[in-house]
């Protein structure tokens, strides 16, 4: 039953978070790694009020709004390289999240 690493990486930097998962590719090509993705989901607006005092009552300033975009990739076996992939350091800028599921295969009972 192999082990399936989902690797969501999210990035208010697209290019940025573009980049980051170009090198990741590349380097699993030189791995012989297959990878499925990457799989651009769609960006997320999120808007923040600014209170003008320290005081939820008040004044605001105009709301903060900014984008964030997401990737996903899902590692199929490969456990070492999902690892080394999953601890790596990346920009301060992209933020990444490693879910591991192990699958059974179909007509395989558990």
């Amino acid at each position: 039953m192999p082990f399936v690493t989902t690797l969501e990486f999210t990035s208010g930097d697209r290019q940025l978070l573009d980049d980051v998962v170009d090198d990741l590719k590349a380097h699993a090509e030189r791995k012989g790694v297959e990878l499925k993705g990457p799989h651009p989901q769609p960006p997320t607006d999120i808007s923040v009020p600014q209170s003008a005092l320290l005081s939820a009552d008040g004044p605001t300033f105009e709301d903060w709004h900014y984008t964030v975009y997401r990737r996903t990739i899902e590692v199929v076996g490969h456990d070492e390289f999902a690892g080394e992939v999953a601890s790596e350091t990346y920009p301060p800028r992209v933020h990444v999240k490693a879910e591991i599921e192990q699958r059974t295969r179909t007509g395989q009972e558990n």
